[in-house]
Order: C-alpha cells, then sequence, then structure tokens
C-alpha cells in the first residue's frame, strides 16, 4: 500500500486565467504541470499549509479562501488527499523558486499542457464549469 500524503494547492484566478506550475525534471511526475502547493507537516492545516508553499515555492503572500475541491488518487507510489483552495495572491510576484515554468492559463488552454493524473478530475471540473468567480478577501 503506497504512503498516503496530504497536499494542498492554490487556486489563484487572476483575468480569467489561473496559476500553474511545471514539476522539476528531477522529481516525480517530472516536467508535468500542477496547482502550485505542497505537502502538510504535522499539526497544519490545509490553508496554513497552503500560505506556507506559496511563501517557499512562489515568493508570494496568498489569502487563503473556499475550499474547492478535495480528492484522493492513488499512484504506483503514493496516494495523495488533494486539497484545492482557491486563492489570491496578496502580496509579491510569483519567482521561480522550486517550478521549471510558472505559466497563467486559460481553461480553454488546457488541452496545451500535460498535467499529473491528480489533477484530471478538477480540469474536467474547470472545462464543465469554467472558472469560478476570481476570490477577493475581505479587506
Amino acid at each position: 500500500m503506497p504512503n498516503t500524503v496530504a497536499v494542498a494547492a492554490a487556486l489563484i484566478c487572476q483575468g480569467g486565467r489561473f496559476l500553474i506550475g511545471q514539476r522539476p525534471a528531477h522529481k516525480a511526475r517530472g516536467l508535468l504541470w500542477e496547482f502550485v502547493g505542497g505537502k502538510l507537516e504535522p499539526g497544519e492545516t490545509g490553508p496554513e499549509a497552503l500560505s506556507r508553499e506559496c511563501r517557499e515555492e512562489l515568493g508570494v503572500t496568498v489569502a487563503v479562501g473556499p475550499l474547492y475541491a478535495r480528492l484522493t488518487h492513488t499512484y504506483p507510489d503514493l496516494t495523495v488527499e488533494l486539497l484545492l483552495y482557491q486563492a489570491a495572491i496578496a502580496a509579491g510576484t510569483p519567482q521561480l523558486l522550486e517550478h521549471a515554468a510558472l505559466h497563467w492559463v486559460a481553461v480553454d488552454e488546457l488541452e496545451q499542457y500535460a498535467f499529473c493524473p491528480a489533477d484530471a478530475p478538477i480540469l474536467e471540473r474547470l472545462r464543465a464549469e469554467g472558472l469560478p468567480p476570481e476570490f477577493r478577501p475581505a479587506s
């Protein structure tokens, strides 16, 4: 039975596009595209992990919004419990601190990107429903 890893990821929408990152070549599922985020550390909530991961991987501060999707996907080497939150960049500009590339994409451009298999149900939902309204935190 593969290890189970909880992952928090961000659906950051701006101007009809959303942010995706290309995994580094040397990592599992290298060069596939994903929603930015990462593993929950012991004792962290999903929003706490997402805030930390966005600081570490993108150099930005995010405001974490509502949960958009929750799913479980089993790869040969691990099982991922994915929590995808709507989020907004509160400060900073995304930087390539971890990913091989970052792109802002529209839903109708998804076919141009090879995503991690765990993201397939989310991509189908986006194709069917379109992007949700941009999350804007209360100020």
